[in-house]
């Protein structure tokens, strides 16, 4: 890590944490980085929080790949995307020390609606109705028209969003090494009349998804990236495919994605 030294510290608002982050950044000075006030400064960009301000740090910097993303823990275990605790200083600086580290490299998910907005996921992009009405779209994978979906919505996750709103509705883990995305349907309509598919799928790479949503009182669509939610008024269509783009965090040897899950979930 001895050849980057300007670091960014992202973190919640409040006076607690603000404290907390005090003492990191003295020692950050105390071995020689330089603790920058603009995120555009820096090449190291350190969220001080959970995995939703993790989340955060990623989309107010702009889904910098030209830096390197560290998550800190502010209270209990490390999480998903924080390999450190605020507490434990001895496991940084002995990264720190390191003349070169690995580098783990998370993929993103690039979205386009109506081939005019365009926006970056970590996690996932979620399509959802805004009113308690079936929602109607064409699904198509790559030019093929697949199925016509009825129901709630749905979730389009990369590997490591895998775990998060993706595994709540019964989908499956997917190991990071993999680049892929994962396709789940939130409530699906199934009976004599209608069907889709009914579990989740998984597209390679160079998949594009398209979501062709019908005109018939869905105006309002609630999308969700990662953890933010937006209203767009008469969405037709929207475009799902894994970016080029990766974000790079710092890779720990007794902290793989793995060991992660199980520290998570079992």
């Amino acid at each position: 890590m001895r050849d980057r030294r300007n670091i960014y510290f992202f973190h919640e608002k409040n006076e607690d944490v603000a404290e907390q982050c005090l003492i990191l950044k003295q020692l950050a000075a105390d071995y020689g980085f330089q603790v920058v006030n603009q995120h555009k400064e820096a090449n190291i960009i350190a969220s001080v929080g959970s995995d939703g301000t993790f989340l955060q740090a990623i989309r107010k910097t702009n889904f910098r790949d030209d830096c390197l993303y560290v998550g800190v823990a502010k209270k209990g275990k490390a999480h998903l995307y924080s390999d450190f605790n605020i507490r434990d200083t001895n496991k940084m600086i002995e990264t720190t020390n390191l003349p070169q580290i690995e580098v783990r490299k998370y993929p993103l998910i690039d979205v386009k609606v109506d081939q005019t907005s365009r926006f970056l996921c970590l996690n996932e992009v979620s399509i959802r109705s805004s009113i308690i009405k079936t929602f109607v779209m064409d699904v198509y994978i790559d030019n093929l028209y697949f199925e016509t979906f009825r129901g709630d919505g749905m979730i389009v996750s990369t590997p490591t969003g895998s775990t998060a709103y993706n595994k709540s509705v019964q989908g499956a883990i997917v190991d990071p090494k993999l680049s892929c995305i994962q396709v789940t349907e939130l409530a699906s309509l199934n009976n004599n009349n209608y069907r889709t598919l009914g579990s989740p799928f998984i597209l390679t790479a160079d998949c594009r998804l398209t979501l062709k949503i019908a005109q018939d009182g869905n105006n309002h669509p609630i999308i969700g990236l990662d953890n933010e939610a937006f209203s767009m008024m008469h969405v037709k269509e929207i475009e799902v495919k894994l970016s080029k783009k990766m974000i790079k965090t710092v890779k720990l040897k007794d902290n793989s994605f793995w060991e992660k899950v199980k520290r998570t979930f079992l």
